[in-house]
């Protein structure tokens, strides 16, 4: 058989067969006299078996692996990996469509956050938070919280929803923050000096729980590892403010560095 008809009573196409060579997964014949290649039946078989497997879901490294036992132990131990990872598929599959059903009937009813789709604690913390109207440090705020969620471990989101529910829990919360949003956006304009922006620090430090800040915190370029880690984050965070809210916010996390460090003495 040539590589076409060898490639046709298969099922597969040319090109296939070549990258099977080339990965070493098919033998390839000697060519002919005349330059082609002759494949015979044992070619058919192998070929037929790696299109199996590919379609069972083993990736080309697991059907080499298969290739190489003859015996077949290896193809049931793979088999076995391969329903396990396949079910896992599935349970992740219920739980993604679980999700967007929640997400489709948010956003029928108008309740899709503008930051776009996040977890239903996250989604039910920023519903009990109100928005404050026209604020853009509020939006942003909510951005804020939509980017830590999306990108930080599981331990540190399951500790900033406990701190944001920590937050939510003290008696007017909602309207000093509302009030916090207020001030700094009014620091827009405003200059380094500005006396409010000492107000906006102080009320918010007042407002977030201390233990939401790491105790070695500082400008953006830390020394420690953890500070170094989180500098380049805080160097594009402040860049996003003008420098009196950037400034008021980089003493709240001075202070509430400094008050934990305290604490815990």
């Amino acid at each position: 058989m040539r590589i076409g008809e060898l490639a046709a009573a298969v099922g597969v196409t040319p090109r296939t067969v070549r990258h099977y060579h080339h990965l070493g997964l098919l033998p390839e014949p000697e060519r002919r006299p005349n330059g082609y290649r002759d494949y015979t039946l044992r070619h058919a078989v192998v070929l037929a078996r790696i299109r199996r497997l590919t379609e069972l879901g083993l990736g080309l490294a697991e059907v080499r692996d298969v290739l190489a036992d003859d015996a077949g132990r290896e193809l049931v131990e793979v088999l076995g990996e391969l329903d396990e990872d396949l079910a896992r598929q599935e349970t992740a599959i219920r739980e993604r469509r679980a999700r967007l059903r929640v997400l489709m009937e948010d956003a029928r009813c108008g309740r899709l956050p503008a930051e776009g789709p996040v977890s239903p604690e996250l989604a039910a913390l920023l519903g009990k938070f109100g928005s404050a109207p026209q604020s853009p440090m509020a939006a942003m705020d909510r951005e804020v919280f939509a980017l830590l969620e999306t990108t930080t471990t599981p331990e540190v989101r399951a500790e900033m929803l406990a701190g944001l529910e920590s937050m939510m829990a003290v008696p007017g919360a909602v309207e000093r923050a509302h009030e916090v949003y207020a001030l700094l956006d009014a620091l827009a304009d405003a200059e380094l000096d500005d006396p409010r922006v000492t107000e906006a620090a102080d009320l918010l430090a007042g407002l977030i729980p201390p233990d939401m800040v790491p105790p070695d915190i500082d400008d953006g370029g830390g020394s420690s590892s953890s500070a170094a880690g989180a500098g380049s984050f805080l160097r594009a965070f402040y860049a996003d403010f003008a420098p009196a809210q950037a400034e008021a916010i980089r003493r709240t996390l001075r202070k509430l560095s400094r008050q934990l460090r305290e604490d815990r003495r």
